[in-house]
């Protein structure tokens, strides 16, 4: 006797195409921020980053909203990242100033690609140490500098001298320890604040809202110069916080110990 159900095709998996819209628009502005580098439209390729940075936000609360979460879109969004936040600021860099260093002999010259290097090398680490803990580590806090932090605070001084026509070259010094310490300080332990758990509700406070306006108003006046500045308070907080921390670490054990004697 036959069975009377038919029998179910096997359903083919797919993809969600909505947060990985997203995710792709991001990947293809780090992609453009390269190209516009190696045109030198180094101001376009700053901004392309920060457009980049914008989608990258977008992708992951697109997908929570839709319910669109996948592993997929975890490691799709992870490699878009690679590319707009590790390889484009590091070779955006490279183009306008690290390179010139060739100009002072063949030592500086290697130095110039090496400082390119390790900012995309740490970079590429800071996203294998991010993945690897999803579920474990505080969403509180990142360990280690974002990578769109990084790729923040390098593309905001770019774009910030390039608006006062101040030539990569003549800076090239100062942008090499920036592309190191950038770097760096996305493999440190060095804690920052990731905002992932604000606002706790719906509600926030009135002073928000103005806090809000101003940040829009004077980004309007002065795009490059905000940025660069919002980018230096964020990358200092980081150390102020880790060592505020571990010194109130230190004086709760003292009391507990003097608690106990």
């Amino acid at each position: 006797m036959t069975d009377p159900t038919p029998a179910r095709a096997p359903r083919h998996r797919g993809i969600y195409l909505l947060p990985n819209l997203f995710t792709t628009g991001a990947m293809f502005s780090g992609f453009y921020a390269i190209v516009s580098a190696i045109n030198g439209h180094y101001a376009t390729a700053a901004f392309a980053v920060f457009v980049a940075g914008v989608l990258d936000g977008m992708d992951g609360r697109v997908a929570r909203m839709t319910n669109t979460q996948s592993e997929f879109g975890v490691q799709y969004d992870s490699l878009s990242d690679l590319v707009s936040f590790g390889l484009a600021p590091a070779l955006v860099m490279y183009t306008w100033a690290l390179s010139s260093l060739a100009d002072y002999g063949r030592v500086w010259g290697k130095i110039g690609w090496a400082a390119a290097f390790i900012y995309a090398v740490c970079a590429a680490l800071r996203l294998a140490r991010f993945n690897t803990q999803v579920g474990v580590a505080d969403k509180r806090y990142f360990q280690g500098l974002a990578s769109p932090a990084a790729a923040g605070l390098c593309m905001s001084f770019v774009w910030t001298m390039e608006k006062f026509d101040i030539p990569g070259p003549s800076v090239a010094f100062f942008a090499m320890p920036l592309a190191i310490l950038a770097g760096l300080l996305m493999v440190s332990n060095v804690r920052y604040y990731s905002f992932k758990a604000w606002p706790k509700g719906d509600r926030v406070s009135f002073i928000w809202l103005i806090a809000a306006v101003l940040i829009v108003v004077a980004l309007l006046i002065d795009t490059a110069r905000v940025l660069f500045a919002v980018a230096v308070i964020y990358v200092v907080s980081g150390p102020v916080m880790t060592l505020w921390g571990r010194a109130t670490h230190r004086r709760r054990a003292r009391r507990h110990a003097r608690a106990q004697d």
